[in-house]
């Protein structure tokens, strides 16, 4: 496991790529979290990007922006981006946005 800045962390193995939400994506947050998953999948490639949002207790307009341009870069890559079991705040924004039509999302049930 790669233990970033903050309660970030990334993981890859196989052709899978964990990226661990921290508890908080605004404007700030979304610029340092874009560009450490970016450089990870530049780096290796993975297949299938999960994201897990189970610790987002904030998210903004800058969250929903932080999923769309990872899933724009794993189509280019003919990769997938899963969100995996997001919190209630994350889901909220997600659905919020209509963008459960257009995600793979992993829930507890």
């Amino acid at each position: 496991m790669i233990k970033t800045k903050a309660d970030i962390a990334i993981r890859v193995h196989a052709d899978v790529m964990d990226v661990r939400l921290p508890c908080e994506i605004d404007h700030h947050s979304a610029v340092r979290v874009r560009r450490m998953i970016d450089e990870s999948i530049c780096a290796h490639r993975p297949k299938t990007l999960r994201i897990d949002a189970s610790g987002v207790d904030f998210m903004d307009s800058s969250g929903l922006g932080l999923l769309m341009g990872r899933l724009s870069l794993m189509k280019k890559l003919k990769g997938e981006l899963i969100l995996s079991h997001p919190s209630p705040a994350a889901l909220r924004m997600v659905r919020l946005a209509g963008m459960e039509r257009i995600i793979t999302i992993e829930t507890n049930k």
